[in-house]
């Protein structure tokens, strides 16, 4: 499969202005709101990959790649702010037994957030490691501004070196 670069598949017209953004068909819709509730989940403790969703998006040529950057990128940051609401508001149940982690294990993990600082929020993209680290933040009341905004670098950022890649095959 080609991979031409053309200005239609960045949401630009031949004239290079940009296209409006208004969905031709319903799976088209379906296809964006999809791949938003793929990348919300992927943030979250639930098993998905919001970059094989939007690589298969993006490399079809249907679709605007800056509008799957955003609606990718929206998702992912929500679905990170997911994790940051539930590390917030978790503390208030740390004395049940249910209670998944202990206080020796939260103790360890404060300590290790608080040694590299919020920007380890830089690392939030990475599988295994990085949703565990959002929800530290909320645990650890990070400002939600300065989550926000280190959490949409490092997501947008992973986006756009995975769609940079596809520009390469």
């Amino acid at each position: 499969m080609s991979c031409q670069v053309r200005w239609q598949d960045y949401g630009w017209t031949s004239k290079g202005e940009p296209k409006s953004f208004q969905p031709n068909t319903k799976s088209e819709m379906s296809a964006y709101l999809s791949l938003f509730f793929i990348a919300f989940l992927a943030a979250t403790v639930f098993p998905a990959q919001s970059e094989l969703a939007l690589l298969a998006l993006a490399a079809s040529g249907n679709y605007s790649v800056p509008i799957l950057l955003t609606v990718a990128s929206l998702g992912n940051i929500a679905g990170s702010t997911f994790n940051w609401a539930l590390g917030r508001y978790a503390l208030r149940y740390q004395h049940h037994r249910w209670f998944p982690i202990k206080p020796n294990q939260l103790q360890k993990l404060e300590a290790q957030y608080r040694k590299f600082g919020r920007w380890t929020l830089l690392a939030s993209w990475v599988p295994i490691i990085g949703d565990p680290l959002t929800v530290m933040a909320g645990i650890l009341k990070e400002p939600l501004w300065s989550f926000l905004i280190i959490i949409a670098i490092a997501k947008i950022g992973r986006y756009i070196f995975i769609l940079g890649l596809l520009q390469l095959f």
